[in-house]
């Protein structure tokens, strides 16, 4: 016998946590098989069943039938087998009932351990497989511990680390705050599943664009390339599939509402929205925004380009520590080499292809500062305005 509450509370337990009680008493019996040999020192093959409707614990222990028995602790004589049913015969196993009043007190004390670590088994599986949907993906949670630099936010019930690496310089955490994580990965773990979780990754402005971007959201208008150095600058190329639909006045939406919802959850980092452009000469140029492009210069061979800017640009088509053209060569997948216009020395021939002269070639520019009070037609107007201020 075991105490009449026992399978009350399995129920219980399935109740609350909905998991079936079937799982917790497979468990059990396996483990309660283990707990009966360790108990009773014997190397008899046994079957342990929970049988709820009796309050019991039924132990059988299984012989095999044998001409000449050479174990007795799991083997029994065609003789003996025979006088407990004559239709035995050499090869057939034969079960007995056993009793072990001791085993109940080892039986309570397994029943305790498994119960709890099956719990914690299902429930991280549990979690594991709601949260594997959600991999890839913009989630919200709440801050709940701050250890030195590393965060801790809790995830579906989970506990989450967002380490530093994973957060913009820009980002100042407070117990009790609800903030947007990227989820990079979900890992099975022995302590339930591990939440890869980060602010800093290209991806988190991604999914915030489509978040705020119902264009990019039901796939009208699609994001090519996005690159970012987290709290300083982000390049998003992206194109329209709808030739009627602006890419880059749908990113910064109706006097810059939308762009602005994305600047200010990155705490003011900068965006370059880009409109994506299948000739690479024009893309180039058109990445290294908010710098005018002179002329660009193409080594298809080894996929690398000069670029021509006025002597004026060249601080700004660079940028500070060279970060708006590494941008712009991670965003176009080119090697792009930047230089004034005064050091320009005009080669006698040209090859036809290798050059494309792009001084009045139209180049898509957004600035933040100017959006909420200027509409969106006004943006080359705005940036011809700023670029003293942002040299």
């Amino acid at each position: 016998m075991i105490n009449k509450d026992f399978f009350p509370a399995l129920e219980a337990l399935e109740r609350e946590k909905r998991i079936k009680k079937e799982i917790f008493m497979e468990a059990l019996e396996t483990a309660l098989v283990i707990a009966y040999k360790r108990h009773t020192g014997t190397p008899k093959a046994i079957k342990i069943k929970l049988v709820p409707e009796r309050n019991q614990i039924k132990i059988t222990a299984f012989l095999d039938v044998v001409d000449v028995v050479e174990n007795k602790d799991t083997q029994i004589s065609l003789e003996d087998a025979r006088l407990i049913n004559r239709k035995y015969k050499i090869g057939d196993v034969v079960s007995e009932d056993v009793s072990s009043k001791e085993f109940g007190r080892i039986a309570a004390q397994t029943a305790k351990q498994v119960i709890m670590q099956k719990l914690r088994e299902v429930e991280g599986e549990i979690a594991y497989n709601e949260l594997s949907q959600k991999e890839d993906e913009l989630i919200t949670c709440m801050v709940r511990r701050l250890d030195g630099k590393n965060v801790y936010v809790e995830v579906s019930k989970l506990e989450a680390q967002l380490a530093p690496q994973d957060q913009s310089p820009r980002d100042k955490f407070k117990v009790g705050d609800k903030i947007k994580v990227y989820v990079k990965k979900i890992k099975p773990g022995h302590k339930g599943p591990q939440v890869i979780i980060s602010r800093s990754n290209a991806n988190f402005v991604k999914k915030l664009f489509e978040l705020n971007v119902p264009e990019i959201e039901n796939g009208l208008v699609v994001v090519k390339n996005i690159v970012r150095e987290a709290g300083y600058r982000t390049k998003i190329a992206v194109h329209s599939l709808d030739a009627d639909v602006d890419p880059v006045g749908a990113c910064v939406g109706n006097r810059g509402m939308r762009v602005n919802a994305i600047v200010s959850e990155l705490d003011g980092e900068k965006i370059d929205i880009i409109p994506w452009c299948e000739d690479p000469l024009e893309f180039i140029a058109r990445a290294l925004s908010p710098a005018k492009v002179a002329m660009v210069q193409c080594n298809d061979m080894e996929k690398s380009a000069r670029v021509i800017v006025l002597d004026e640009m060249l601080s700004l088509a660079i940028g500070r520590d060279g970060q708006n053209a590494r941008l712009a060569a991670k965003l176009t997948g080119w090697h792009i080499d930047v230089k004034p216009y005064s050091s320009l020395k005009v080669e006698e021939k040209v090859k036809e292809g290798d050059e494309a002269i792009l001084e009045d070639a139209p180049i898509e520019e957004v600035n933040l500062d100017e959006l909420m009070s200027e509409s969106v037609s006004e943006e080359q107007d705005i940036f011809d305005e700023d670029f003293g201020e942002l040299e």
